[in-house]
């Protein structure tokens, strides 16, 4: 198929593009694609040298794990495990933001390849708000390892046209979705621990996960 794809509405594509599109990337083809809060560079998570391609794509140390971008809430029991006292709290959360721009660190299931966590023991786990996100999603079988597409110490790209030229070259498949509507990366909260903990600020305030959680820790 041909690498460059710009897409504007889900029903512009026929299904034999997406069944093409789908074919690559189960392949383990890489692939830039908009998601709601910046455009992401992901592979399937079962084939550990996509994984690995692109941490070279980015130049990216490994010792920075990808997180798993979901096409929805049944799909986080197949990469995490989810702790009794733990699972209140996600429901809560996955209700009051999910789809969106909240990143939630759960224990990782043990079939997850060790070089998408950088080795832990921990993964982090997202929906986002985007039909075209969750179509590409959904086409790699519910789960893609992501990261943000862009050369490690460049800016995160919030449109197409930020991309950079390299990071656009290293990879099979590029899906042209115009702007993200965000532009903000997303908050990470950790459930690992006793409190649930606040490990960056984005798109979702602390104040509003307090809301409907209770206390955190930053």
């Amino acid at each position: 198929m041909e690498k460059y794809l710009k897409i504007d509405n889900i029903s512009d594509i026929s299904d034999d593009k997406w069944t093409e599109l789908a074919d690559e990337l189960k392949k383990g083809s890489l692939i830039i694609y908009p998601t709601d809060t910046v455009y992401g560079l992901a592979s399937i998570v079962t084939n550990e040298q996509s994984i690995n391609n692109i941490y070279l794509a980015k130049s990216r140390s490994f010792t920075s794990p990808l997180i798993a971008l979901l096409s929805s809430v049944d799909k986080v029991e197949e990469v995490a495990t989810i702790s009794d006292e733990n699972r209140e709290v996600l429901e809560k959360l996955a209700h009051a933001f999910w789809p969106g721009a909240l990143t939630v660190i759960l224990k990782r299931k043990k079939h997850i390849p060790s070089i998408m966590v950088s080795g832990g023991d921990t993964i982090g786990v997202r929906i986002p708000n985007l039909d075209l996100a969750i179509k590409i999603i959904d086409l790699a079988g519910g789960i893609l390892a992501t990261t943000s597409a862009n050369i490690s110490g460049e800016a995160t790209p919030k449109s197409y046209n930020e991309l950079s030229e390299a990071i656009k070259s290293r990879v099979d498949i590029l899906v042209d979705g115009g702007e993200c509507k965000l532009g903000e990366a997303s908050t990470i909260i950790d459930l690992t621990s006793d409190v649930p903990k606040i490990l960056r600020k984005g798109a979702i305030s602390t104040d509003e996960i307090t809301k409907i959680i209770g206390r955190v820790r930053w």
